[in-house]
């Protein structure tokens, strides 16, 4: 990031050709990221199979990357599932998580032989239907997804179902069972999926045994995502922001986010430890039964699997868009305006806590200021960012913002289209220079999409619009 953001006249040129905001790649930090996974992994004698979270983002330069470095792919709708296939990826290197399968998903799924995980009982029921229109396939590998009890330590969650209705399930289901003289059985080998960190982990090696006796074919357990990774080196920057968060929240002096609201949820900016060393602690936990959590899954012969997105994203890409207004509020509040919007640089966290840099033009420069960004969208909350800004040597019309390491969830997981404004183009760097990403050509409201169409057809849109 640090090396095109020297050069002004390139970040410039990016914009000049593929538009404001540009989504910009280069993913060989994902190799490196997820090397730490696996090293950590490999020191425990256990051998960690890596799936990319298609969903942290959407673009086919990170699966194509994904692909070369050997990891598989974890998707999450019907659409993702097809481009991954058509991109080279073999069935079992790609896990289907998505959180509502219609049939469409799930008959390529049964069709293509991926890992399906099912999320409850009656997506369970659905697959069985539609595996039953199937008399020919062969048995279809199928994960469960388990909710781990809240006694546990774990967070609640709406994902997955606890392993007591699993193993009822288990019982009740005789279609369920594996039945090796009827390999055409449905649903012949279900695998558990997502057990919650080492705190669960005693739970879902439970219920892996449970279904063991109930004569399923288990091979693996996925701890799922959310692997932490930090944004910041120095947790003394983050200590201190939030002093000044609360400090100025409370007495509405000098206030340091809009309008002095705090913020309530957002990601641990600065955390440790993280990916390889936080994995070994997991592995090293200690379970009720006296061993680890790496012998436990030994013994059983499981195979640990993840599916990362946001640290293996981990400076795979930044944000850049231009200053096109500087303005105030009624009440005297300096905005700087950007020609992006909101949804472009955000998760569902509150706000995007990592400052981006300033990439200074030629114009005539404002005096030093406090001040907030404001995107495209005709709405009052239209924030870039709800935290204040300073601009030392004032701001001009033209210069650039680089909104960093936001490749992992931050561009695509809520963008919108809204005021027909085209979604942000995505590029991706190489050695013969950037290229647009192939997944634009795809993308609603592409940003050549009004240039291409025909005349006519302009000119219809034109008027359905007056």
């Amino acid at each position: 990031m640090r090396e095109p953001l020297a050069d002004r006249g390139a970040c410039s040129a990016l914009i000049e050709e593929y538009g404001d905001p540009v989504n910009v790649h280069e993913f060989s930090a994902l190799a490196r990221n997820a090397s730490e996974l696996e090293s950590a992994a490999a020191r425990h004698g256990v051998p960690l199979r890596i799936f990319v979270a298609r969903k942290a983002n959407k673009t086919l330069g990170l699966v194509e990357s994904a692909r070369r470095a050997g990891h598989g792919v974890d998707v999450g709708s019907h659409r993702e599932l097809s481009q991954v296939l058509d991109q080279g990826y073999a069935p079992e290197d790609v896990v289907v998580t998505a959180a509502v399968k219609p049939p469409e998903l799930l008959r390529l799924a049964r069709d293509t032989g991926v890992v399906l995980v099912l999320d409850n009982l009656d997506e369970a029921e659905a697959f069985l239907q539609v595996a039953a229109e199937n008399t020919t396939g062969g048995p279809q590998p199928v994960a469960l997804r388990l909710a781990p009890s809240p006694a546990s330590g774990v967070a609640p969650t709406r994902f997955g179902e606890s392993a007591a209705t699993w193993r009822r399930l288990g019982r009740s289901r005789p279609d369920l069972r594996r039945r090796p003289q009827d390999r055409r059985s449905p649903f012949p080998s279900p695998r558990l999926c997502r057990a919650h960190r080492a705190q669960a982990l005693d739970e879902a090696l439970r219920l892996s045994d449970a279904l063991r006796d109930l004569g399923h074919d288990l091979r693996f357990i996925d701890i799922g995502g959310g692997v932490p990774m930090s944004y910041l080196d120095d947790a003394g920057q983050w200590d201190a922001f939030w002093t000044a968060h609360d400090a100025s929240t409370s007495d509405r002096v000098d206030t340091v986010t809009w309008r002095g609201e705090p913020l309530r949820q957002v990601y641990p900016y600065h955390q440790e430890p993280v990916r390889g060393e936080w994995l070994e602690q997991v592995l090293g936990t200690r379970l009720p039964t006296g061993e680890t959590a790496t012998v436990a899954l030994r013994e059983r012969g499981l195979e640990p699997r993840c599916e990362p997105g946001r640290s293996l994203l981990d400076g795979c890409g930044m944000t850049l868009s231009r200053v096109v207004r500087r303005t105030t509020t009624s009440d005297g509040v300096p905005l700087v305006g950007l020609e992006m919007n909101r949804t472009q640089c955000r998760s569902t966290s509150d706000d995007f806590l990592v400052d981006p840099p300033l990439v200074p033009g030629d114009g005539p420069r404002s005096a030093p200021a406090h001040a907030f960004l404001v995107g495209a969208y005709c709405i009052e909350a239209e924030l870039i960012l709800r935290r204040r800004l300073d601009f030392p040597e004032g701001v001009a019309i033209g210069d650039l913002l680089a909104f960093p390491n936001t490749a992992g969830y931050l561009m695509h997981i809520l963008e919108s289209a809204s005021h027909q404004i085209p979604l942000a183009s995505n590029v991706v760097l190489g050695p013969r220079g950037p290229r647009r990403d192939a997944i634009d050509a795809v993308s609603p409201l592409r940003p050549w999409a009004q240039e291409s169409a025909p005349a006519a057809e302009r000119a219809t849109g034109s008027a359905a619009a007056d």
